[in-house]
């Protein structure tokens, strides 16, 4: 009895893995895209007879891509699409309320405890259709709508309406469609596969400057997430999802110009478990698999971590940019060099930027796709404070990131010219700046002093007050360093010449 009691228990347990698996290979599959689309991956039971069938799929991505659809029998089946039909219009009261425009339709009116009914006729029902042009991803939108009641319009409906039954071709969401021909008639699991919008993901990082940060570095704990919403009209249960990053070339109409929509080492507790996001290369992207099903609704966001990293040693860089030539931007090169006011204008505020080297050996080097990065530090209370954002984009391993995340209070900046020569007949000039950074903060700072030779391709520093590093053909770098309530001076004259 009991050698029978164990065989049946193994056999129950072999239905219900078996029955799991089943489950698990008909789960639907989303590629998701930070690009506001994504491609899925279905199945759709059939009972099939042999000849020409009708099958509609109702409930499809409301974004659909039409044209991207295949439809196939994962074991080989051979099926013949004689026609596909998408509808993406459901059942509304506005919709309905369209049918009837011209004609004149019952409505149920509430006047205090009684109810009574109202003839109407509908001029204009204040409908427009939904559209996909462009890949636009519009939803339909309404107008007031126009009734005639005893032979006076009005705008507006006067109650409830009340319409007869729907025909048999109504449809309540949006539905894919087929005739679809075969000689292998049966039953049979088949896979739908499309592009549709409506969903979109990005990264979010959260980084906290850990109280082990000195003067000479800082020391960043790093929580990445990454954040789905899910705008496709659609519900998705327990789905398998991964997440690509990079930039992949998707065609857009170009009379729409945009889109309607618009951790190497862990900490001890968490380095024992499974990561909930697994990464890997693929093609020129990188794939990020989510490592649990998921059901993943209609309008819902939904965060899933997946990276944390410590003690990431990073730098906090003061850079001082003091020439104001943005109000020039419409200069040519001509101009830039014959207007003598141009970038004598001073700005001064000081950047602070915060960088650290996506390597390994700084307990990261994993590729990052782009997001928000969030900086905090602890104030003496113990309390996180948040001291400025920015966005990275796409960052392979062994990059450094650099970010801007505000400006610095207690360090400014004074850029002034003093003097200026131009020899027109000899093709030359010569201008000399005097640019100061004070430093009001207790401890002392290192500033980078940013200098763009912009008048002209062809200069030389003829006189400068210390070393300065060329960064590029037109901008040097001075790196200073400033003691606590301490002042630097640089000065230096630029020879231009063409």
């Amino acid at each position: 009895m009991k050698k029978l009691l164990l065989i049946l228990c193994c056999l129950c347990g072999l239905g219900v893995a078996q029955d799991k698996t089943a489950e698990e290979n008909t789960a639907p599959a989303l590629t998701i895209y930070n690009q506001n689309f994504f491609v899925a991956r279905e199945y759709l039971p059939m009972d099939l007879k042999a000849g020409v069938n009708h099958v509609q799929f109702a409930g499809i991505a409301a974004h659909l891509e039409p044209d991207s659809v295949i439809l196939r029998d994962p074991n080989g089946r051979a099926l013949q699409i004689l026609e596909q039909n998408y509808r993406n219009d459901p059942i509304s009261q506005e919709l309905l309320l369209s049918f009837y425009e011209g004609k004149t339709i019952d409505f149920l009116v509430q006047r205090g405890e009684n109810q009574e009914i109202v003839k109407a006729k509908i001029i204009r029902s204040g409908y427009i259709p939904s559209t996909t042009y462009a890949n636009g991803y519009q939803q339909p939108s309404y107008t007031q709508p126009l009734v005639e009641v005893d032979g006076i319009l009005r705008f507006g409906l006067p109650g409830q309406p009340l319409f007869p039954a729907l025909t048999g071709d109504s449809i309540l969401k949006p539905t894919l469609s087929w005739l679809l021909e075969t000689n292998d008639p049966g039953k049979f699991n088949a896979e739908i596969s499309y592009v549709s919008g409506g969903m979109n993901w990005q990264a979010d990082y959260n980084l906290v400057v850990s109280d082990k940060s000195n003067g000479k570095f800082d020391v960043l704990d790093m929580i990445g997430w990454v954040t789905m919403r899910n705008q496709s009209g659609k519900t998705f249960e327990n789905a398998r999802i991964k997440l690509l990053a990079g930039d992949v070339n998707k065609i857009q109409e170009a009379s729409f110009s945009a889109r309607a929509y618009g951790a190497a080492k862990m900490a001890d507790e968490a380095s024992a478990m499974a990561p909930v996001v697994r990464e890997k290369s693929f093609d020129e992207f990188h794939l990020y698999t989510l490592q649990r099903a998921t059901t993943l609704h209609d309008q819902e966001t939904k965060q899933v971590e997946f990276v944390r990293a410590t003690s990431i040693h990073g730098q906090r860089i003061y850079v001082y940019d003091g020439a104001q030539i943005a109000q020039y931007g419409y200069y040519n090169a001509e101009q830039v060099r014959n207007e003598p006011s141009y970038g004598t204008q001073s700005n001064p505020k000081v950047w602070v930027m915060e960088e650290f080297k996506n390597a390994e050996t700084n307990h990261l080097g994993i590729p990052l796709p782009k997001g928000k990065l969030r900086f905090y530090r602890r104030d003496t209370d113990g309390h996180l404070e948040f001291v400025g954002e920015n966005t990275i984009d796409h960052t392979p391993k062994d990059e450094t990131i650099r970010v801007y995340t505000g400006n610095a209070f207690d360090v400014v900046g004074e850029r002034k010219r003093t003097n200026f020569r131009v020899d027109s007949n000899h093709n030359w000039m010569d201008e000399t700046f005097e640019i100061k950074v004070r430093n009001h903060k207790k401890e002392a700072v290192n500033v980078r002093v940013v200098e763009h030779l912009y008048r002209w391709t062809n200069w030389k520093l003829i006189e400068q007050s210390q070393v300065s590093r060329k960064t590029d053909a037109q901008t040097t770098e001075f790196p200073v360093a400033i003691a606590a309530d301490g002042e630097a001076v640089i000065t230096y004259t630029v020879h231009y010449s063409w």
